[in-house]
């Protein structure tokens, strides 16, 4: 199937990734996993939660391998690879494919796969580890969620999750997966992760300026954001009309709500999608109070005071 493992498509956290190919002649991706942990906890995560969907926007699970200590994942192929490289590739030729409206496009569906598991399954699944990487593009610049290695099954009747550890991608990680103090683990720890990708693609895009911030600074980026929204010096360039520069103001600020440092003060998905699709005037959040990622081990400051949603009204 993957000719002898020749075509390594990426390393990840839980193994290696072949492009293969299946007797009829269909392209897949075959997901070997290194390391397992306890009876095979990340193998069977991505088999259980995966095997329960059935969505446009969430990677489609063709099969797995369990031979001894050997586990392997066999997904749809997704021949425009992940998102994180058009959003941070900017020399890249395929990075001139996405404007705005496609960004804004890409950030819906990647909301719309999270709104189904969360919402859509007879389980709720938490994925607790959405990042550019692990969101891929079919031919079509389609997103599918992927890589469901810390994902998490919870009754529809619970609310939120206990968990003994911390785990996830630094810079992605909701606080309340760092301390209890800030909130229980819930759907909204999701929601964190996905408010800083949506950041990161619109500030990752090559007409907004962000090459004085430098991130091995003391620069917390969402700060930096936040602080040029309120001052209307996002920086943005081809702008064709004032209903694009809405969008992607809006998009932004959307992305503020999701990051609010306490859960309750973050939107559901499901309010995601609404701010992002309804055409409704979006308050400006408060200020998240965070520490910054490089500096992890600087106390996080206390959660902002409780505030409500803008109205849809």
């Amino acid at each position: 199937m993957t000719n002898s493992f020749k075509v390594k498509l990426g390393q990840g956290g839980f193994g290696s990734v072949y492009k293969g190919e299946l007797s009829n002649g269909n392209q897949v991706v075959v997901k070997i996993l290194s390391e397992l942990k306890g009876n095979g906890e990340d193998f069977i995560n991505e088999v259980a939660s995966v095997g329960r969907t059935s969505h446009v926007n969430i990677v489609n699970l063709l099969g797995f391998c369990c031979d001894g200590h050997h586990r392997a994942l066999i997904y749809e192929f997704m021949p425009n690879g992940s998102l994180e490289k058009f959003i941070y590739g900017r020399e890249s030729s395929n990075s001139s494919q996405f404007g705005w409206e496609k960004l804004h496009q890409i950030a819906i569906g990647i909301a719309q796969g999270l709104e189904y598991l969360h919402n859509g399954c007879n389980t709720r699944i938490l994925h607790l580890d959405i990042k550019p990487h692990d969101i891929l593009l079919d031919q079509h610049f389609c997103p599918k969620i992927s890589d469901f290695g810390l994902a998490k099954l919870f009754p529809e009747a619970r609310s939120k999750i206990s968990m003994s550890h911390m785990r996830g991608t630094p810079g992605y990680i909701a606080p309340e997966l760092y301390s209890r103090n800030f909130g229980q683990v819930s759907n909204k720890s999701d929601v964190y992760s996905y408010g800083i990708m949506i950041l990161e693609m619109f500030a990752g895009k090559k007409d907004i300026e962000v090459d004085q911030v430098d991130h091995t600074s003391d620069i917390y980026f969402p700060d930096w954001i936040y602080r040029k929204l309120h001052e209307e010096q996002l920086g943005l360039h081809e702008i064709v009309s004032d209903e694009e520069n809405n969008m992607v103001r809006k998009t932004i600020i959307v992305g503020l709500w999701c990051i609010q440092t306490s859960p309750l003060n973050r939107p559901t998905i499901t309010r995601v999608l609404e701010m992002l699709e309804g055409d409704i005037e979006l308050e400006i959040p408060p200020k998240p109070y965070l520490s910054y990622e490089s500096h992890p081990s600087r106390q996080v400051s206390s959660c902002s005071p409780s505030t409500s949603f803008p109205s849809t009204k």
